[in-house]
């Protein structure tokens, strides 16, 4: 039973499977279970809900080792608890992998929700949290490398969570947390407000760990799902991990012009009347559909984030 003192419950749930979103031989228990109650926990905070609890439904292999599910029990427990909320039941089942089903709960304190489709025109859009981290994290694994801090940041993501009732408070329009990548994702918003985003480049320039990591040899065959032509350049490579990597779950929200914003939000772009161009000149040229989310008044010519139907999409 859980308490629910502003009436409305905030709920949502997310999978975490072995050898799509993790594996083994380079996650603890613990990673998993951090990864796996972040997924839930940032979209709970995305809507501006303080997050409450978790409903776990595990399934795994007979032969997995028991310090490893205690692990990962101790690493749900943890990432719950940095959210403030707690694990508060759940269920187990036999299978061939393991395989996480997390339910989040959440309680809005009064608060409106904050949904996906209430950008306006003239709004600025910001972010609180990294851009490209995860992504960069996984492309370092992929080709090898271990000990670089980014690979942290893939195993265990850790989004700001208090940063979405802040958000709220602040009279945010709409959120969304990043989890298939910036573009996907603020194309949500984009297409649920009927408005263009446009992305300023120069607020998004890859940091100098994320343009390293892009010139580790192979990191360019792993830069994230569909992507048949690899960048040209470590630069660009940084760039696509930030606009497209995903698996950071930071907070993209957008924002009233004029909205004194604490300084872990930043501003990385406006939102402007919606149009049907961006889509149109994607069709045209036979690039990747960005919906209306362009960068410097120009569409993304790469996949905009992950797509779990698309043929060709890596694990971790």
């Amino acid at each position: 039973m859980l308490a629910a003192p502003d009436g409305r419950v905030v709920a949502t749930t997310d999978f975490l499977i072995e050898g799509r979103h993790f594996r083994r031989d380079w996650s603890s228990g613990a990673d998993a279970g951090h990864k796996a109650a972040a997924r839930s926990l940032a979209d709970l905070a995305a809507m501006g809900a303080d997050p409450t609890g978790l409903l776990l439904a595990l399934a795994a292999p007979p032969d997995l080792p028991v310090t490893w599910a205690a692990s990962l029990a101790r690493g749900l427990a943890a990432e719950a608890a940095r959210a403030g909320a707690a694990v508060i039941g759940g269920d187990t089942a036999r299978a061939d992998m393991v395989l996480l089903a997390v339910t989040g709960l959440g309680d809005l304190a009064g608060r409106d929700p904050v949904l996906r489709s209430g950008a306006k025109p003239g709004d600025v859009v910001a972010v609180a949290g990294p851009l490209g981290h995860a992504a960069a994290g996984l492309a370092l694994l992929t080709a090898g490398v271990r000990g670089d801090p980014l690979i942290g940041e893939h195993l265990r993501p850790m989004p700001p969570y208090g940063a979405g009732p802040e958000a709220a408070a602040l009279g945010a329009t709409a959120m969304i947390d990043v989890s298939d990548g910036l573009l996907a994702d603020l194309g949500h918003i984009a297409r649920a407000s009927g408005v263009l985003v446009d992305l300023d480049p120069d607020r998004l320039r890859p940091g100098e760990e994320l343009i390293a990591a892009a010139a580790t040899p192979v990191s360019g065959r792993t830069r994230g799902p569909q992507a048949p032509v690899p960048p040209a350049s470590p630069a660009r490579q940084a760039l696509a991990w930030v606009l497209a990597g995903g698996e950071d779950h930071s907070l993209a929200a957008t924002f009233p012009a004029g909205t004194r914003l604490p300084a872990r939000w930043r501003i990385i772009g406006a939102v402007k009347e919606g149009t049907a161009k961006a889509r149109t000149a994607d069709a045209r040229a036979g690039r990747p559909e960005n919906g209306d989310v362009v960068v410097g008044g120009q569409p993304w010519e790469q996949p905009p984030g992950w797509d779990h139907f698309a043929a060709g999409t890596p694990s971790g």
